[in-house]
Order: structure tokens, then sequence, then C-alpha cells
């Protein structure tokens, strides 16, 4: 049986490239940009002008002058005017500054009566509120380096240099298949024995927030069914996330099938609690298998903490690292395993985040995980868990 981080480390090391694909900008929020954005002008394009005001060539500022003639007015838009000299243009936030123009004065700070612009202000700067052309980036510039997830800024990044579709990488084909003879879909009216499906929707919801819309199956109690319908699975998808049927009862099929097929098992067990009876393997042709336990607590911890980070991997992101957290009380643990303890998290006024136990009721309890904001890891070796002790904290929280 693996400690925890070795079995991160397999999975890591399982990790794979599903290429790049090229889609609509309206179409990229979320995804993981695989090209660079490349600045096809300068940022800004032309010396911009940061206040309502007017325009005016500092020397004449210089020689004393402090009465400027308003010869016409510069808008947002409009290709540049010249400025005449000894004399001044309006201009508005956003336009171009004038030909002839370097220093833009605010209304703020002058009386305009006739037509004639009178500064009520001596403290007036060679260059002011000119935004400087190329003084953010210049053309040719990487704006934006992959991998990174895009998001709003960079969608406005991509449309203010003209892209109008992203290469972004592209999503493994998943399949979360659920098992048990127990267990119906959602819209059903369970029997009193039969439960609802639950796990394939959590999982399908996490996978989600990557874009990835998974196929979401079930495999019943029996063995040759289950072989068939793997089988069919791994020709078909990318990635297998199992729900159930790894573990030691006499109709959990899920290891015994995979072997039948050909698949090579990594590792099973992980020294963790919940989330023990962990299956982890690769198949013939390089499909991934992740064979989570039934109970949805198991289920979703191993997704949050060994799936997550595989799709990072395989998206060439950064690793998924966790926060700390201070526990709020004392735990006793006694199984020697990797403890996923079920926090809820609350920052005091120093910025410390202080975690406090949410029992539950085990694995089983799936309303818990609504009222925890995520898991503090507390490592094997030890049976006490001071209050006041530093730990690992896995946030499932946005």
């Amino acid at each position: 049986m693996l400690r925890v981080d070795q079995a991160t480390t397999i999975v890591l090391e399982l990790a794979r490239d599903f290429d790049a694909e090229l889609v609509p900008i309206e179409l990229a929020a979320g995804r993981v940009l695989a090209e660079p954005l490349i600045a096809d002008r300068d940022f800004p394009p032309f010396n911009r002008v940061t206040m309502d005001g007017i325009a005016i060539d500092y020397q004449f500022y210089k020689q004393g002058i402090r009465h400027f003639n308003i010869a016409d007015m510069q808008a947002a838009g409009m290709p540049p005017l010249q400025l005449p000299p000894q004399q001044c243009l309006e201009v508005m936030t956003g336009a171009v500054l004038p030909r002839g123009a370097d220093t833009v004065i605010r209304y703020e700070d002058i009386r305009i009566v006739d037509g004639v612009a009178h500064l009520e202000t001596q403290n007036i700067e060679a260059g002011q509120n000119i935004h400087q052309q190329g003084s953010d980036r210049r053309q040719g510039e990487i704006l934006i380096a992959p991998p990174r997830i895009v998001g709003p800024a960079e969608i406005g990044v991509a449309a203010t240099i003209g892209k109008v579709a992203l290469q972004v990488k592209k999503l493994p084909q998943v399949a979360i298949i659920s098992t048990g003879d127990e267990i119906v879909d959602s819209s059903a009216t369970p029997l009193p024995h039969q439960i609802r499906s639950s796990n394939a929707y959590t999982l399908h919801a996490l996978l989600g927030q990557w874009g990835i819309d998974a196929a979401r199956l079930h495999l019943v109690d029996d063995r040759q069914t289950t072989i068939q319908g793997l089988q069919d699975a791994l020709i078909r998808y990318d990635v297998l996330l199992l729900s159930g049927g790894v573990s030691m009862g006499k109709l959990d099929y899920v290891p015994e099938a995979l072997s039948t097929l050909g698949v090579t098992k990594l590792f099973y067990k992980v020294q963790q609690r919940p989330g023990k009876p962990f299956w982890f393997g690769q198949a013939e042709n390089g499909a991934t298998i992740f064979a989570l336990p039934g109970n949805p607590v198991s289920a979703f911890l191993c997704a949050l903490i060994y799936v997550q980070p595989w799709l990072r991997q395989c998206f060439g992101l950064s690793p998924m690292t966790a926060q700390v957290a201070v526990l709020n009380e004392d735990v006793v643990f006694k199984p020697d395993l990797t403890y996923f303890l079920q926090v809820q998290v609350q920052t005091n006024d120093a910025g410390q985040m202080r975690a406090l136990p949410l029992a539950g009721g085990g694995s089983g309890d799936l309303v818990n995980l609504t009222q925890a904001d995520g898991f503090l890891e507390l490592p094997l070796g030890q049976d006490l868990y001071k209050k006041g002790s530093i730990f690992k904290y896995w946030s499932y929280r946005h």
C-alpha cells in the first residue's frame, strides 16, 4: 500500500499531452491557452490622452503663457489634429494626442471663458496625463505565454490583438462509470434498497470546471457485463473514472475486469482515509483509469487530490499546491493513515486561516461536503494532532 505522496508521483508521471485545437474566442474561457498572445502593435498604439481637458505645447507654458485660445476639439476615435502654436485643443479621455502637443491639463485645473482656457494652477508638469505609446508593451512582445487558463482578462487581451479564435489544449474524452445494482438514476424513484446516483454527477461537475463534458455510464454487478462495458469504454475514451466496485466484496469486479482486459495496475490502495481502496492504471492503448471508491466523500476526495492535479499536468500547468491552515481544536486519529479531515475555514484578522473540523457521518455523508470548505491533510505517523498546528489544506471552494 502506497503513501499519498508516492501515489501522487505515479499519477502525475502518467500525465500526457492531448494536443491542441482552435476554438472561437467566445468559447475559450476556462480552457488552457496553447499559443502565445503577441502584441500586433504597441500598447497603447498611440500617445493616449488620460484626462478630459486641454492639450498644449509645454514650451509655451514654460515661457509664462497661462491663457490659451481653444482652436478645436480632439475627440476619441478622431485622427490626430494639428495644434496651432501658442493655442490649445480640447481633448477627451482616450483620444490620440494632437500633433504638436505634449501635455494635457485637466478641466478641473482650467476655467474656460469666451473660447479661452485660463490656467488656475501652477502645478503643471511636461508630459502629464498622457499614456505614452508603447509604454505598456511593444509590438512583437509576448503578452501572455502558454500554458494559461483563459479567463476574462486573457479574453480581453486576445480581442485587442485581433484574435477571433485561440489555440487551446484539447480536452480528453472522459467517461464516468458508476457501478452497482443499488444505484439508480437521479431521476428515478428508488426502492427502499436502492439509492440515487450522486457520484457520477459530482464528478461530472468537477470535470465541468475544466470544460470537460464527460459521458455518464453505469455497470451492474455482473462479471461479464463489467468486462464488456469496460472493454467498450477503453476503446472510446481517453480517461475512465470509475466509482465503486474496487473494494474486497465478492461483487467488486472492477479490478479483475481491468486485469482481464490487459490494463496495467500501477497501484491499488493508498494509506489514506477516506479513499483507501483507490485503483490506478493504464490500458494498452494509453487510456488512463482512475477506479475510485464508491462512497461519495471518498470518490470526491480522490478526484480532488489525484484527478485534478493529473489534469493540470496534462495541460502543462503548474502543479496544484495546497494552502496551509491552523487546526482549531485537537484531533485524535489512531489508524496509521493520512487523514483528510473535512473542515470549515475562517480567516482571522491576521490573515491566518483556521480550520474547524466537521466530523460528519463518514465517507458516505455527502451532505457534509456542502457544509465543509475543504480537507485538512493530517499526515500519517501520529495519532494526536494538536490545536494550533499547521497542516496542508485542500480547498474545493472558489
